[in-house]
């Protein structure tokens, strides 16, 4: 059976005048992102000189993935997110249906999909 549950990484630079506004806002998105219930996971990793970041986010389906994109985390928080640091990457694992597909056009996302696997 193919998994359902669908993953993003988003890979940032952090510029080092930013990094308190930085924090401040990927608290906002933490506590936003744990009100949905279809986020399994959401966790925000920081390298030891604090200026790459990599945030792991995981979702039931596509359909919890949708709510997340339409919701205010995405639609509020990511634009002021993306005023005060560089995307570097983001990558999509599994499918995250058409319209959140539609939705990343342009940003240089790439999307995998889920092949062989474990997902409990």
């Amino acid at each position: 059976m193919a998994s359902q549950t669908v993953s993003l990484l988003v890979e940032l630079t952090i510029p080092a005048g930013n990094v308190d506004m930085f924090n401040s806002i990927a608290q906002q998105m933490v506590a936003g992102t744990q009100t949905e219930p279809g986020a399994l996971a959401y966790e925000w990793y920081v390298s030891s000189d604090g200026q790459r970041c990599r945030l792991l986010e995981t979702y039931r389906d596509a359909a919890a993935l949708l709510v997340h994109f339409k919701g205010p985390v995405v639609q509020q928080l990511v634009p002021k997110l993306a005023e005060q640091v560089k995307i570097d990457r983001f990558e999509i694992y599994g499918d995250p249906g058409a319209e959140v597909a539609a939705m990343v056009t342009g940003f240089g996302t790439e999307i995998f999909a889920h092949r062989y696997g474990l997902d409990r």
